[in-house]
């Protein structure tokens, strides 16, 4: 679980880092401008991390319902070799992802000026301004990686049922309610990304609009990685103690 952890907490910090600074020193400045190289790595990155971020949490799942429903497999079915090969294959496929979607959205022809509503490049903004047909062809795309999402979110509902049912048997009150206590807020992070991504992404051209748009956003891009170390670091006893100590000792300077 802390390899996975490890891998989650690269995805999350290259996520934030990928669309916030760029929008700080924007409104820093009171700018609005971005090049079009920097454009592209900027959706490249981000569809990358949040790819990889997907991938994680489902392996992470997985990981769980093992070590719950089945441990006396947990040895064989996630040893050493297995996760790093799991890991890989998270990261790997989260760069043909990003790869994909990149090169398909900037062989667009852009007709309709260069004005993105919305405060990082973003694939359906982007396709708005192409005057091309060849723009469905990144839709079906887009619904390819989006059923990819709905079935790792399926997925992970189905482990957490049997999960739930397993702790349920647990006699100890206090072991079922840190169980569940660990396990919702991860669910409820996943069903937030997912959802609003999918929203936004899909959603009639009626519903748009500028702060709408750029709330969705910001929920699916924003809060879930700055959520995801506030729901797993500080479960940890140990870390809680230590940040506990550090901030005793500050007021004690103070």
């Amino acid at each position: 679980m802390f390899f996975f952890l490890l891998n989650l907490a690269l995805a999350d910090l290259g996520s934030i880092c990928t669309t916030v600074p760029k929008a700080m020193h924007n409104s820093l400045w009171d700018t609005s401008n971005i090049s079009y190289t920097g454009c592209a790595a900027q959706l490249f990155l981000f569809m990358f991390f949040i790819s990889a971020e997907l991938c994680l949490l489902t392996i992470m799942c997985y990981d769980r319902y093992v070590s719950i429903c089945k441990p006396l497999h947990y040895g064989t079915l996630l040893g050493s070799r297995a996760c790093a090969h799991m890991a890989a294959a998270a990261w790997a496929s989260a760069f043909l992802n990003a790869l994909m979607h990149t090169a398909n959205t900037f062989s667009l022809p852009l007709c309709h000026g260069n004005v993105l509503g919305q405060f990082f490049c973003e694939i359906p903004h982007i396709l708005k301004l192409s005057c091309s047909n060849l723009y469905l062809r990144e839709l079906e795309l887009l619904v390819f990686s989006f059923s990819l999402g709905f079935g790792c979110f399926v997925f992970i509902v189905f482990s957490y049922v049997q999960i739930f049912r397993a702790v349920l048997r647990i006699p100890s009150e206090q072991g079922r309610h840190k169980a569940f206590s660990t396990c919702l807020p991860h669910l409820a992070v996943v069903s937030l990304f997912l959802s609003t991504a999918t929203f936004s992404d899909l959603k009639p051209h009626s519903m748009s609009s500028t702060s709408l748009d750029l709330s969705v956003s910001v929920l699916y891009s924003v809060v879930p990685p700055a959520l995801n170390p506030l729901i797993y670091s500080l479960r940890n006893q140990e870390l809680k103690a230590a940040v506990w100590r550090l901030k005793t000792r500050w007021f004690q300077k103070h």
